[in-house]
């Protein structure tokens, strides 16, 4: 391990060593805006200055909300250069959150970017708060302030301000399955540590990578990989403008490490073969020479020509996906770990790698596993605990170790596989014990599935009520109701009888974040699905079909 710094150190020692060395491309209106270090942090510290021209107590709240884009790590960093702490929100929550995020952690001020529908959100902003709009995308409105105004107005802030390892750096508020969001509260160290690790385990170079950010940056997969590593390793960070521009931003970007979740290589799975079906693909990679040729051509055409680790996160993905990918020399690395360790668990990458599971600890990483078979990992990156939520974090936090809330076994060979959550767990009325997550995965195999949830507390056996695919809703009724039903008889031929799904349901209406039943970090919410549909699981578990539609 290296001598551990803070971002700003790092901002001050690129500043000062690669002063005209691009550091971020922000896309707008079709045109790439670029961002050396010197010229970034100009910005960055003219607007430290203005934060700090408000006179709030050292280490104030200072909220951000935005989707990804230069800015907002300009922003990031100049809260901290101004020696407050960040509390950045998704930049897709409704007013509801907002405020309950910005009034919890008695935010002060608030920078607003980047947005698709900010009348959506505007009205959970707390009286009182100052909001800031960013350049080129911020809302307008009586009141702002404005980014460009008080850059103009404010000189840089001179020297070289740093905050010790031992501060708080930012409370982030995770999505929450269930309840309201929880305030994580991490100091300087803890992301020091964390991309310590991270750059010695991927073997990231000074200089030497190009990251490509659209996964929220107020998620901490994204800020670790791309805001610190983009920091501590002098990575070139391009940005998407839109989701019209992403596959032609990331065609231009060229990544040498891509992140994306789940569902967006499933995306890319189902543009292939749209384009080249799968029996002629099977045909094509079978010849020597031409398989090599398809797969550069298919590396190049999704913009990942250069690509060095294809890594996944944030939700299960299913082994057929990983395989999949695998034939096209796409080896997909599996991350996992939490806000509440700073992403900093384990890893499935080669040379020690196992399709289907989450790999080995990081180095440092100690695991154990509970009573109950709960995940226990220590870490020194381990949050300072649950802001303002003393019983919360006394729950999560013991004697050093976090209590993940997963289940999960390692095998013989050290490798981890995650089985499911703590509290996903039901009983059905025969007294036995279903863990949902596992069925889940094995029925995702069928790619007309977008989303998925299995249930069954109190009933005989199980169900399952999945949302189409856009792609999959264009198909015939019996078409869809056909492939569905041998999906699932092929799955509860690998489930103990007490697991097999009784009925498959497709529901109606998409689950968005918009309508509560999802977080805005993608993760189904169970709690109030079942609210919703629990009236029905009468009916349609006595419906004739085994495959039922809403």
């Amino acid at each position: 391990m290296e001598q551990l710094n803070t971002p700003l150190t790092m901002l001050y020692h690129w500043e000062k060593t690669t002063p005209n060395k691009v550091f971020m491309r922000q896309p707008f209106e079709g045109k790439w805006n670029d961002f050396t270090w010197q010229q970034a942090a100009d910005e960055i510290r003219r607007l430290a200055a203005a934060l700090q021209s408000y006179n709030l107590p050292p280490k104030s709240k200072v909220g951000l909300v935005s989707k990804n884009c230069a800015h907002w790590i300009m922003a990031d960093l100049a809260i901290m250069m101004a020696g407050y702490e960040s509390v950045p929100v998704y930049p897709n929550v409704g007013a509801d959150t907002l405020n309950y995020v910005l009034t919890h952690s008695e935010a002060k001020i608030l920078l607003v970017g980047k947005l698709d529908d900010w009348n959506f959100m505007k009205a959970g902003v707390p009286a009182g708060v100052q909001c800031i709009s960013f350049p080129w995308y911020g809302p307008k409105q009586d009141g702002f302030h404005y980014w460009d105004d008080l850059t103009k107005k404010h000189a840089p802030l001179q020297g070289t301000p740093d905050r010790d390892l031992k501060d708080v750096m930012t409370i982030i508020y995770t999505s929450g399955t269930t309840g309201n969001p929880k305030g994580v509260v991490h100091t300087y160290h803890n992301f020091a540590y964390a991309v310590a690790v991270g750059k010695a385990y991927f073997g990231l170079k000074d200089g030497e990578d190009r990251l490509f950010s659209y996964l929220p940056l107020s998620h901490i997969a994204e800020r670790m990989l791309i805001e610190m590593a983009g920091l501590y390793v002098n990575a070139e960070i391009w940005f998407a403008e839109s989701l019209d521009l992403f596959v032609k931003n990331l065609s231009e970007a060229q990544p040498t490490i891509f992140l994306a979740v789940p569902r967006i290589w499933t995306k890319f799975q189902m543009g292939i073969l749209a384009k080249l079906p799968q029996k002629k693909l099977d045909t094509l990679l079978s010849i020597p020479l031409v398989n090599i040729l398809i797969r550069n051509k298919v590396k190049k055409g999704l913009g990942l020509a250069k690509c060095k680790h294809y890594l996944t996160g944030a939700a299960p993905i299913p082994e057929s996906l990983v395989r999949w990918w695998a034939k096209l020399g796409v080896v997909i690395e599996e991350v996992y770990g939490m806000t509440e360790n700073c992403a900093i668990s384990h890893c499935n990458k080669p040379p020690q790698y196992k399709v289907g599971t989450q790999g080995k600890p990081f180095p440092g990483t100690e695991v154990k596993f509970s009573e109950v078979g709960e995940i226990l990992v220590k870490v020194p990156c381990n949050m300072v605990g649950y802001y303002k939520e003393p019983e919360l974090t006394a729950a999560a936090l013991k004697d050093g170790w976090l209590y993940t809330g997963d289940k999960g076994i390692t095998d013989a060979d050290g490798f981890l596989k995650i089985t499911g959550r703590v509290k996903e767990i039901f009983k059905t009325d025969k007294g036995k014990y279903v863990a949902p997550a596992p069925i889940e995965m094995k029925l995702s195999r069928n790619q007309l599935i977008e989303q998925i949830c299995v249930v069954g507390a109190s009933m005989p056996q199980p169900m399952a009520l999945v949302v189409l695919s856009a792609d999959a809703k264009a198909q015939a009724k019996a078409a869809i109701q056909q492939s569905l039903s041998e999906t699932m008889v092929t799955i509860n031929g690998e489930l103990e009888k007490h697991e097999r799904v009784q009925k498959l349901v497709v529901v109606k209406d998409d689950w968005t974040i918009e309508n509560g039943l999802l977080t805005p970090s993608l993760k189904i919410k169970r709690d109030p699905i079942e609210k919703k549909y629990q009236p029905l699981y009468h009916s349609w578990f006595n419906h004739a079909d085994d495959v039922v539609v809403e």
